[in-house]
């Protein structure tokens, strides 16, 4: 546990038995010189100033969910964990500006009793809004953009511990950047979201074959408000999720349902198979037949933040990789054969989501609709082969990889799918040009 003064100040660690940070999947870890826990935005500035005082790096600690180490420094780590909650709303217009440390679960919550919503949200809500837009979290929809696309404005702290509001209106370079700003201008402070009136979700799970739900894989997109699949390898099975908007009445899961699937079944016993499978691979093939064949379809009508997100306990690695729409069906069947050749045993489900094209410079979806491929392999196995294959694949059809999970990738060849990656970079060399929030993760993707 870090050590922190009430005032948010700095405090130094000593090298060797200092405070150590790690993400939650494990894949990157740290022992900053400097801890801080800033409990307003004053405070973060005078944050930020010091350390550049002390010719320091500074970086915003969020939830650790991205399995890259986009967080990491080895100077002041910035815990975001006393900014949280609704700064001001205007339920009319639907403008809530909030604290930059405030979790997607509390927000949900907290806009809610407002009679508001955010439109689409990702399957994760234990991410920070900061960290969630930073990186690119997108949800699913065909008719709806990442979580970047309801941000209507930015309030952030420069290198220099100064503020700097953007909007489509105010400095909008600056805000076409940092919607999706990787943490590399500034520290975010405060982010003003676009929301929607609280609405419930018709959320309908279904077992099918994958070869039905390629096929009719535009209409299932274009059918539903938010749509995605779960296949499992070395199987022709699919689990298939269709969330819609509904009138209601709310009619939630059964607290033992809720308890059996989602707790009990996706997570005490999908650790358990494994790590089974973990010690003995060979065996996956027939479990995962076995798993797919037990799925059983369940309806229920909830508050949207509660159908959206989904508990997630059990650790792994995972890859995501953007693809044109109308590549998805190329890609899984490409995946699939080179399982087939392999011989590689892959236990996880692979998923499959959509959103539509946007705006946002380094979104995954900049200027086409996209189609998402994530693959997953349990924390006990070697995740290596399985990634370099899938992302070769995805490359092939001109794949972005998700900014908060693995992939191999620099900055030349980040270049070549990103059209407005030097815009981006030189936004980053205006506002940070000494650095102050880089780290060798960054370096790696945006150049020195």
């Amino acid at each position: 546990m870090s050590r922190v003064p009430p005032d948010g100040t700095l405090r130094v660690v000593a090298w060797g038995d200092g405070p150590f940070w790690s993400n939650w999947a494990g894949t990157a870890d740290a022992r900053p010189q400097l801890f801080a826990s800033p409990a307003s935005v004053a405070q973060l500035q005078t944050v930020v100033r010091e350390a550049a005082a002390r010719g320091l790096r500074v970086k915003a600690l969020g939830s650790g969910h991205s399995f890259t180490p986009i967080a990491v420094t080895d100077g002041v780590a910035v815990r975001l964990g006393r900014l949280t909650g609704i700064l001001r709303a205007d339920i009319e217009a639907g403008l809530v500006t909030v604290l930059a440390g405030t979790t997607l679960h509390e927000l949900g919550e907290r806009l809610w009793a407002l009679g508001l919503a955010m439109e689409n949200l990702g399957d994760i809500d234990g991410q920070t809004v900061a960290g969630a837009i930073s990186t690119g979290t997108h949800g699913t929809g065909a008719r709806f953009g990442g979580l970047a696309t309801q941000v209507r404005g930015l309030r952030l702290v420069l290198a220099d511990g100064t503020l700097l509001d953007c909007s489509a209106e105010q400095n909008p370079d600056v805000f076409a950047a940092a919607r999706i700003g990787l943490g590399a201008l500034g520290v975010i402070a405060t982010v003003t979201l676009q929301c929607v009136p609280a609405f419930l979700l018709h959320a309908t799970e279904a077992p099918g074959l994958l070869g039905d739900v390629l096929d009719g894989f535009d209409e299932l997109a274009a059918a539903n408000d938010h749509a995605e699949f779960y296949w499992f390898p070395h199987t022709r099975r699919v689990l298939t999720k269709r969330n819609n908007h509904s009138r209601g009445p709310a009619r939630p899961l059964g607290r033992l349902r809720r308890a059996i699937d989602d707790e009990f079944l996706s997570n005490t016993v999908f650790e358990w198979t494994n790590r089974l499978c973990a010690a003995r691979p060979s065996m996956i093939p027939r479990v995962n037949a076995l798993a797919a064949r037990a799925l059983s379809a369940r309806e229920y009508v909830d508050r949207s933040y509660r159908v959206f997100a989904s508990p997630r306990r059990v650790v792994f690695r995972e890859m995501e990789y953007a693809v044109p729409r109308k590549a998805a069906r190329h890609v899984l069947t490409e995946i699939d054969g080179w399982l087939r050749r392999s011989g590689e045993h892959i236990a996880f489900p692979v998923e499959v989501r959509v959103t539509a094209a946007d705006d946002v410079w380094l979104s995954t979806a900049y200027q086409r609709d996209s189609a998402y491929i994530a693959v997953h392999q349990h924390v006990r196995r070697d995740h290596r082969a399985y990634f370099d294959a899938v992302e070769q694949i995805a490359r092939s059809v001109g794949g972005r990889p998700h900014w908060g999970k693995l992939h191999s990738l620099d900055a030349a060849r980040l270049r070549e799918t990103y059209p407005r990656f030097d815009d981006f970079v030189a936004v980053r060399d205006r506002l940070d040009p000494d650095r102050r929030f880089a780290n060798l993760h960054l370096r790696q993707i945006l150049g020195p």
